[in-house]
């Protein structure tokens, strides 16, 4: 039983997880609009959601995605930015990955551990104790940006105008500013991309113009694509995910003891991070390309489908006592990362750098609070990303 289609809408977004126990209460898959105008079906169990992101009868279909989402509604439909893998599928997705593959390697990314840990100490050497302080502008933010702008090669001047370039194509914008972004950002990574092609340097991009698999490699448009997809993926989704553990752990100060006692929990309770209040909300854009059996409905052929990767962590099926946050919990096969052939390249890079960020900060602030009331927390205008606008703490 689907019951009347539920509309999603971002107001939707800043507190969702009633809503999702409720639809999944009613069924784990059912008919939705987004934003009032595009019919399709909302995905909120933990098994239908893992079915989908697995079945290769659910397609990206950048073509029909830009007809949905025309310029000014959906930036990372938009422009030439759009050509990266994540808007792709097979054969052009695995051609692409496995191009990629070649550079962003476990090996390449546990190299950064040092630097990594550099940047964090930096961070909060800069941090007042006693004072307090926006986490998310002084440290979520900062943290990731670095890092991805050291493995992308950007000159440090320029990489504070990066998080407003960036920011439109996660969240609500007005046309104008999407389409200012656009432009900018595009002209931006053409001129990095040559630069790189011109003279490489020890950076991942300079990497990618050099990489090839029998005789293949990256074109311009895909190589500026790509350096955009890095970008984005790689900041805001580690933004977010530090900025929710945080906040997971403020709100539950047992936690937070027994993780502070025993720095060697961090890489299990950034698993359990991710179940509880992951940083991607509804995963990108898919499509029926024919009719679907799943959670009990058929989805008809050519039919928008909208995956909640945050309603199917908190589904008490795969997850017993779902809304509790347990760092001792077994977490493994969340779907904090996605599933299928688009799981998220930069995995490993978030998982690192959230295990350092978090021990960086609870080794430095023991005693840190929330300096809010948690009604009054702001959260993302967007169903792709589920964070925080600010984090005010005081670094007792």
């Amino acid at each position: 039983m689907t019951g009347e289609p539920i509309r999603v809408h971002r107001g939707h977004m800043r507190d969702p997880h009633s809503l999702y126990q409720a639809l999944r209460d009613q069924g784990p898959v059912r008919p939705a609009r987004f934003h009032s105008r595009l019919p399709g079906w909302l995905v909120t169990g933990y098994a239908e959601a893992r079915q989908l992101l697995g079945d290769p009868r659910l397609s990206k279909d950048s073509a029909r995605a830009l007809e949905l989402f025309p310029p000014g509604t959906a930036g990372a439909y938009a422009s030439a930015l759009s050509a990266h893998m994540l808007n792709s599928d097979p054969p052009d997705h695995t051609r692409l990955r496995e191009l990629v593959n070649k550079v962003f390697t476990a090996r390449a990314v546990a190299r950064l551990r040092p630097r990594i840990e550099q940047i964090a100490t930096d961070l909060v050497d800069a941090m007042a104790p006693g004072g307090s302080a926006d986490l998310i502008e002084v440290y979520a933010f900062p943290l990731p940006i670095t890092v991805i702008c050291e493995v992308l090669g950007v000159p440090d001047g320029d990489r504070d105008r990066f998080r407003e370039w960036t920011r439109p194509f996660v969240g609500a914008t007005d046309a104008e500013e999407l389409a200012r972004a656009q432009r900018e950002l595009t002209a931006y990574m053409d001129t990095l991309v040559a630069a790189k092609r011109a003279a490489h340097g020890d950076d991942l991009l300079s990497e990618l113009t050099r990489v090839s698999d029998a005789g293949d490699r990256l074109s311009h448009a895909e190589l500026v694509s790509m350096a955009f997809l890095l970008l984005v993926a790689g900041h805001e989704t580690t933004v977010n995910l530090i900025g929710n553990s945080v906040l997971a752990l403020l709100r539950n100060p047992a936690q937070m003891a027994a993780l502070r006692a025993d720095p060697s929990l961090l890489p299990a309770a950034v698993e359990e991070f991710l179940r509880y209040d992951g940083p991607i909300n509804i995963a990108t854009v898919r499509f029926t390309t024919a009719p679907v059996s799943v959670g009990g409905v058929e989805i008809p052929a050519g039919e928008f489908v909208m995956i909640s990767l945050l309603a199917a962590n908190r589904d008490a099926g795969r997850f017993p006592d779902p809304d509790l946050l347990d760092l001792a919990r077994p977490a493994a096969g969340h779907l904090g990362f996605g599933h299928g052939v688009h799981h998220c390249l930069g995995a490993p890079l978030a998982r690192l750098e959230a295990q350092i960020a978090l021990g960086r900060l609870l080794g430095r602030f023991p005693a840190m609070t929330l300096d809010a009331d948690p009604a009054d927390l702001r959260w993302r205008d967007s169903t792709l990303i589920h964070g925080l606008h600010s984090l005010p703490v005081r670094l007792a």
